[in-house]
């Protein structure tokens, strides 16, 4: 198939290798043409040189190209998928995280929500939009999936700028349920449909089916899930937090404490410093382990004792971008359960003008989103302080307004404060103000 894939931040060890494995099980993709584009000309040559190997083992599947150059890269693509961060993603992490706090903010980690998820974006959404701006005049009809957190902040910014533009937004933090479901349930994951609905890192389980039968199984799942998650409880994923939550709207938040607590004032009571502090450098060590297999694969290319099967003749990232894209190319008319779209009345008491969670259907057209109506009134209102938080946020960057980006921290429920926000705006700006915008 002549198809023009555009791979954005493919020199990163841990988004290039593993969209380039989907690429590899993709029998519909063979023909294609795969772009490799980053601005790091060093990292980029090397998962080059690596996928050249791969694709000399695997009888030339694909017509492999690489660029620094992203309008080059863009000229003529029909999907692009991108996962970009900006600077050192661990050390601003951390600063993200420990500043807020030195001046009183209840934030329990800082990456895509509380205070630290406002100052990521104010990084990491400029450079997105230089992108998708590049799209909109260079490849206005292709197809644009963005991996990069804060997902929900990312994807409004998105929308507003380039408004006809084909986009979604993907996460894989439903991939959980895949291994807990069937456990709860005694029915295999292919057999069931997930309804999940809410905000990226912020949404809720708020239906099952079993597909074969049609039979709603929230009522079993309601009963049987929170003695189940308090034998299974984990510290970066479903713990003390979740189980409250659930326990008081009545609805499961299948995305983890650590995700979840990001966005609630009363997130700190239930989890630990500790736990949290843990998580990023949890998270750091994967990526050095991944890199560092990465590195010696490389060297085994280099001195001629590659492997003979390759790196990517088995497996599956468990991302959705590549089953997607396939999906849209042989109108598959496929179901997904958690992809990013513009609320366009799936969910009638949210704003509109928001960048929902939600399940969407397939088809040669894009996807469209299912849905659903009205969220629980409770539900509703937690989603609708963190919306107000994003609106702010996003208009902040585009107006590149001072002001408003203070207000964006004031009101979030982890600071609260106009004297907090300007501590914690103040000192960040003078530690990345190589990475942010000129704030007026």
């Amino acid at each position: 198939m002549e198809t023009k894939i555009v791979l954005i931040g493919a020199g990163s060890s841990s988004f290039g290798p593993s969209t380039l494995l989907d690429l590899y099980q993709s029998k519909l993709l063979q023909g294609s043409t795969i772009v490799l584009h980053d601005i790091n000309k060093e990292h980029l040559e090397i998962i080059f040189e690596l996928v050249q190997a791969e694709n000399k083992i695997h009888s030339n599947y694909f017509n492999i190209e690489r660029t620094t150059e992203r309008k080059k890269a863009l000229n003529g693509a029909d999907f692009i998928i991108s996962s970009i961060e900006v600077g050192e993603r661990f050390k601003l992490w951390r600063e993200d995280y420990d500043i807020p706090r030195k001046y009183g903010s209840t934030q329990i980690l800082g990456e895509c929500g509380g205070p630290g998820g406002t100052m990521h974006a104010f990084r990491v959404i400029p450079p997105i939009l230089e992108i998708v701006k590049d799209v909109n005049d260079i490849c206005p009809d292709a197809f644009f999936i963005n991996f990069s957190n804060p997902m929900a902040r990312v994807c409004l910014a998105i929308k507003r700028t380039v408004p006809n533009l084909k986009f979604i937004g993907l996460c894989h933090q439903i991939g959980a349920m895949r291994f807990h479901l069937p456990q709860i349930l005694k029915i295999k994951f292919e057999n069931l449909k997930l309804k999940p609905y809410g905000l990226n890192h912020f949404g809720f389980l708020m239906g099952i089916e079993e597909i074969s039968s049609g039979m709603d199984l929230m009522p079993e799942f309601n009963k049987i899930a929170p003695e189940y998650f308090r034998q299974h409880e984990e510290r970066f994923e479903f713990s003390s937090l979740t189980i409250e939550v659930f326990k008081r709207f009545g609805y499961f938040p299948y995305v983890g404490d650590n995700h979840l607590g990001e966005y609630l004032r009363f997130g700190e009571e239930f989890t630990e410093t500790s736990d949290m502090t843990d998580w990023i450098d949890f998270a750091e060590k994967g990526g050095k382990r991944t890199y560092k297999r990465i590195m010696r694969n490389y060297k085994r290319l280099k001195e001629d004792k590659y492997f003979k099967k390759g790196i990517f003749y088995k497996g599956i990232s468990g991302e959705r971008a590549i089953p997607i894209i396939e999906a849209i190319l042989s109108d598959k008319k496929s179901y997904e359960s958690a992809v990013n779209i513009p609320n366009d009345n799936i969910i009638e008491n949210l704003p509109q003008d928001l960048v929902i969670e939600c399940p969407v259907t397939v088809n040669k057209n894009g996807v469209e989103g299912v849905k659903w109506g009205r969220l629980p009134s409770n539900i509703a209102a937690l989603l609708r302080i963190e919306a107000t938080i994003q609106d702010l946020c996003v208009e902040a960057i585009l107006q590149k307004s001072k002001d408003l980006a203070i207000t964006a921290l004031a009101i979030d429920p982890n600071v609260g404060s106009f004297e907090m926000a300007d501590y914690i705006f103040g000192e960040l700006i003078e530690l990345q103000k190589e990475f942010l915008p000129e704030f007026k």
